[in-house]
C-alpha cells in the first residue's frame, strides 16, 4: 500500500510530465539547414537550448555527381556520421553539379513544399551578417509560408568564434577561397593560432565565403568523428552567363572563382 509521500511524489511526476508534454505540443515544428560547418553547429546548439522551436530534422544540400556537401566539398559519409552523432535525422537535397540559380530555386521550392506538407513552419540558418542572403532566404521561405530563424544574426563574429571554441567544439577547414587564402590555410584545425594567422581582410568566421569548415566534435556530438586528411586540390568554377537570377553575380560580370579543397576521409 502506497504511503502519502509516495502518492504526493507520483502526483508531482504526473504534473511535470503533463507540463512538459504541453510545452512540446506548443513548440514550433522546425527544420535546421545544416551546412556541416562551425556556424551551423553553434546555431544548432543555441536553438536546442530554447523552448520555442522543436528541431527534429537536419537538411543539407549535396552535389549529386560528386556526393559531397555543396560549397564545403565534404564527402557525404562524413555528413551522415555527423547526423548520427548529433542524433537528429538528416535529409539530403541532391542537386546537379552544374545547377543554375533558376533550377536551384525550382528544386528548393519543391523540397520546401514537401516539408510544409509535413507541418514544418520554421527553418533555421547559421547566417551572421550577409543582408542580401538573409533577404533571399526569407523571400523564398515566404513563398511557401515558412518563417526563417537566424540565432546568430548580427552577432560579432569574433565573439561567435570565441564562444564556439570555449564550448569545446572542434572544426577543420575543408575549403578556402584561393583569392584570399593560400593552400596552407586548408586542412587546418580552427584554433587561436589559425585566427592569429588570418589576413586582416578575412572575417574570422569566414562569413564572406573566405573559408568553410567541418565540425568533428563538441557538445552537440555523442561521439567525435574520426577522419584522416587527404590531398589538397585547387578547383576553379565559372558562373553561368545566361543566368539572370544568379544571386552571386554582379551586373554584366561573370567571375571565375577558385578554391582550395582538403579531402577528408572517414576512418
Amino acid at each position: 500500500m502506497c504511503g502519502w509521500k509516495e502518492v504526493d511524489l507520483l502526483k508531482v511526476y504526473c504534473f511535470l510530465f503533463v507540463f512538459q508534454l504541453s510545452i512540446f505540443e506548443h513548440m514550433k515544428k522546425t527544420y535546421f539547414n545544416w551546412s556541416s560547418g562551425k556556424d551551423s553547429a553553434l546555431a544548432l546548439y543555441t536553438m536546442l537550448q530554447d523552448k520555442v522551436h522543436s528541431i527534429d530534422l537536419l537538411v543539407t544540400n549535396v552535389n549529386k555527381e560528386f556526393e559531397r556537401v555543396s560549397m564545403h566539398g565534404l564527402h557525404e559519409d562524413l555528413l551522415e556520421k555527423q547526423a548520427e552523432s548529433i542524433g537528429i535525422p538528416l535529409q539530403k537535397n541532391y542537386f546537379p553539379a552544374d545547377v543554375t540559380m533558376d533550377l536551384y530555386n525550382e528544386l528548393m521550392q519543391e523540397k520546401m513544399e514537401i516539408l510544409v506538407a509535413q507541418n514544418y513552419t520554421h527553418a533555421v540558418f547559421g547566417d551572421i551578417f550577409l543582408e542580401d542572403l538573409k533577404k533571399y532566404r526569407e523571400m523564398k521561405l515566404a513563398e511557401v509560408g515558412v518563417k526563417g530563424v537566424f540565432p546568430l544574426w548580427k552577432r560579432d563574429t569574433k565573439k561567435v568564434l570565441r564562444e564556439f571554441l570555449a564550448l569545446g567544439f572542434k572544426a577543420i577547414t575543408v575549403c578556402v577561397n584561393a583569392k584570399l587564402l593560400g593552400a596552407e590555410y586548408v586542412g587546418r584545425v580552427i584554433d587561436q593560432q589559425f585566427i592569429d594567422d588570418l589576413p586582416e581582410n578575412v572575417d574570422v568566421c569566414g562569413e564572406n565565403g573566405e573559408f568553410h569548415t567541418f565540425v568533428f566534435d563538441g557538445p552537440l556530438f555523442k561521439f567525435p568523428i574520426d577522419f584522416e586528411i587527404g590531398e589538397k586540390v585547387l578547383k576553379s568554377y565559372t558562373l553561368h552567363d545566361d543566368d539572370d537570377d544568379n544571386c552571386h553575380q554582379s551586373k554584366n560580370t561573370n567571375y571565375d572563382t577558385s578554391f582550395w579543397y582538403c579531402d577528408l576521409k572517414l576512418t
